[in-house]
């Protein structure tokens, strides 16, 4: 059965997904929050160009909803989502293969590339 959302969540948690390093920055190296840039790449193709500012919460209401049932402490990572162009949305959808390299990159972090093996 095809519905006209899709619930990606298993797809970006198992076992060694989730890739964040090799480093990251501090908040006290931005000027604020609101228009980060970010954009993925599939073996070179733009597949996602956006901003935090496409945030459905901002950062302030996403850690005051937070922290309301959890403790946060500095080094903590909260993961928000995607920005449209995700492969499971593309119509028809395409799916991330072995040999795949993808790339996230933002001006003010740097990129993060990865390869897709198959496991």
């Amino acid at each position: 059965m095809r519905h006209g959302k899709f619930n990606v969540t298993q797809g970006k948690n198992f076992d060694s997904s989730g890739s964040i390093g090799p480093w990251m920055v501090t908040a006290d190296e931005f000027d604020g929050f609101d228009g980060i840039p970010v954009q993925t790449r599939v073996n070179g193709e733009l597949r996602q160009d956006d901003t935090t500012a496409s945030l459905i919460f901002s950062f302030a209401d996403l850690l005051t909803y937070i922290s309301s049932f959890t403790t946060l402490k500095a080094g903590d990572v909260i993961s928000t989502g995607t920005p449209p162009g995700a492969g499971a949305r593309l119509d028809p959808p395409v799916y991330l293969k072995s040999g795949d390299v993808i790339e996230v990159s933002s001006p003010q972090i740097g990129t993060l590339s990865n390869g897709v093996v198959d496991g």
